[in-house]
């Protein structure tokens, strides 16, 4: 079975993502001058869940309740696989902005339609960069626009959630945002780091925790070790 669905997905999976994936892309940029509207955020969604159901792989959503879709928030979320992106794209249900590595910049296409749709680029490698990329998307949290960020800075290697790194809670703190956990879970059973095929059927998991008013706490690291413990006790 593992050899059939390896050949499913390198024949049929995979090629009918790339073709999602470009027309998503070509629809975002010609969208440019509506880029937070109802169309192109319908299709950016409708790709994302496309990807897991073309990859067999089932999610459990739970916890959209405790957020408000015209409220904006900073997301944070653990990050097991490479598949996170695609869950919390397709089913977080606020309109948001990702903080993403400088290197996927790159990607004929969807760079450009990621840069296109507002999406920032950090360059983690240039401290002062990477300090203009967070003003930037600053600029951007209000009327219902959020941002989801991965503290941890990259995907997991064992499976254990690492530590968080500040950026995500200095935005929040600089905002007076709502810091929301989100909790993922099963995906680096579904796909770990350095694998290159998915496995079917993996049970995986995303859950929204309630939001959380970052002025409760006395500094920053207090704040970063309470959604620490939120984020992780939300895994199953």
């Amino acid at each position: 079975m593992k050899i059939l669905y390896i050949l499913y997905q390198y024949l049929i999976g995979f090629p009918l993502i790339i073709v999602v994936t470009l027309f998503t892309a070509l629809l975002t940029i010609i969208c440019f001058p509506w880029r937070n509207g109802k169309l192109p955020r319908t299709v950016q969604v409708f790709w994302s869940r496309s990807v897991l159901w073309l990859l067999l792989v089932p999610i459990k959503v739970t916890g959209r309740e405790n957020v408000d879709s015209n409220q904006s928030y900073v997301f944070v979320a653990n990050h097991q696989s490479f598949l996170d992106v695609f869950a919390v794209y397709g089913w977080l249900p606020n309109n948001f902005k990702w903080l993403m590595k400088k290197e996927l910049r790159k990607i004929p296409f969807v760079g450009t339609a990621c840069a296109v749709a507002g999406h920032i680029f950090v360059d983690r490698s240039n401290p002062r960069a990477a300090m203009e990329s967070l003003t930037y998307i600053k600029a951007q949290l209000h009327d219902g626009i959020s941002t989801v960020i991965f503290p941890e800075g990259t995907r997991t290697r064992t499976g254990e959630m690492g530590r968080f790194k500040q950026g995500a809670f200095k935005i929040a703190m600089d905002m007076d945002l709502p810091v929301v956990p989100i909790s993922l879970s099963g995906f680096f059973d579904a796909m770990p780091r350095n694998k290159f095929y998915v496995k079917p059927f993996s049970r995986v998991a995303l859950h929204i925790g309630k939001p959380i008013d970052i002025s409760q706490f006395n500094d920053i690291n207090e704040a970063m070790t309470e959604l620490h413990t939120q984020v992780k006790n939300g895994i199953k």
